[in-house]
């Protein structure tokens, strides 16, 4: 039996969380045009996304500070696909991997924090992503959707959030951004 988006009962389908950073050449702007590319994606459907934040750079690189969302994926990709789809929306951004400083400044920055109950530590796939739990440009927009939000190998995100509470984070006002989602999608959908 196939549904009504061409996939078979058989194929499997997950919800994918990804977090979203620029902070350079038009950082809100970048960070939506990753969120219009998201809700392009073949095989997906971006569900939800936080507001926008401002925050300070971490690692000590001397840098702008990034702008930062959070989206909501329901795909039928792989995370191995997913991961390669995420790195080429960077490359086409003109993030430039192999010639960035560490922890530097990016004109785009795509991470996969989670993919459905996957647990990964290949170098090539980290997931959870490994950081995620230190970081408050991803918990206070994942808190944004549900604070009691439970992610495979990390547990729940509000038990991090004292942790990070030290980390400036600055929600934007809501005319900052331009939401991809079609209008009869919300939180609750899936």
């Amino acid at each position: 039996m196939v549904d009504q988006t061409g996939h078979s009962a058989s194929e499997s389908s997950v919800i994918a969380w990804i977090s979203i950073g620029s902070n350079m050449e038009q950082p809100i702007a970048q960070v939506q045009k990753a969120l219009g590319a998201l809700a392009e994606l073949p095989d997906s459907e971006l569900l939800w996304h936080s507001h926008l934040y401002r925050t300070e750079p971490l690692g000590g690189v001397e840098q702008p500070a990034f702008i930062n969302a959070v989206a909501r994926l329901h795909t039928h990709l792989s995370a191995r696909a997913l991961m390669a789809l995420l790195q080429n929306l960077e490359a086409l951004a003109g993030r430039k991997r192999n010639t960035e400083i560490f922890w530097g400044p990016r004109v785009l920055d795509l991470d996969l924090l989670s993919h459905g109950d996957l647990i990964s530590n290949d170098p090539a796939l980290r997931i959870p992503h490994p950081r995620m739990t230190e970081r408050a440009f991803v918990l206070i927009p994942l808190a944004e959707f549900d604070h009691g939000l439970v992610l495979p190998g990390c547990g729940c995100i509000a038990d991090y959030m004292m942790a990070v509470a030290v980390q400036s984070v600055t929600r934007l006002p809501e005319s900052s951004v331009t939401s991809p989602i079609k209008a009869n999608t919300h939180r609750a959908s899936a």
